[in-house]
């Protein structure tokens, strides 16, 4: 009465279905719709937006290094919303917009992007020397 038991396999079989029969589930969004972007990619996008922007105005800001970062990194009195670095040898001009500063102070992605907006247009006012108006006619009238 030897009745021999199968061996188990040692690798676990794939699963087809989960316990209710609905099958696997897939991805929550297909990856080209804006929901599987994340909020550091779409603030990105929305920075790149209003550089792309100023930069019809403005053709010398192609030579402005434009980057986004999470938080300042020293402690001040005031949180800085953005940054203007003046070129030094061997480092081009840099604009710096703070990303969690920003996130924090609005609370819809259209209120984010106009206040991207107003931050990269005063970062660029204040390298080229000039008044926000100057640099953008419609700058604090959205």
């Amino acid at each position: 009465m030897d009745s021999p038991v199968p061996p188990r396999p040692s690798e676990p079989r794939p699963r087809h279905r989960d316990r209710h029969g609905r099958g696997m589930r897939g991805p929550v969004a297909p990856p080209q719709v804006p929901l599987s972007v994340s909020r550091a990619e779409g603030f990105r996008d929305l920075v790149q937006d209003s550089v792309e922007r100023l930069e019809r105005r403005w053709p010398q800001l192609a030579d402005v290094d434009f980057m986004v970062l999470d938080v300042p990194g020293a402690l001040e009195d005031t949180v800085p919303l953005g940054r203007a670095l003046s070129a030094e040898k061997g480092r081009p001009a840099q604009i710096v917009v703070y990303r969690r500063p920003v996130e924090i102070r609005t609370k819809s992605r259209d209120e984010r992007a106009l206040l991207i907006h107003e931050v990269v247009v005063e970062q660029v006012a204040e390298l080229l020397g000039l008044s926000p108006e100057s640099v953008d006619p419609r700058y604090g009238q959205d």
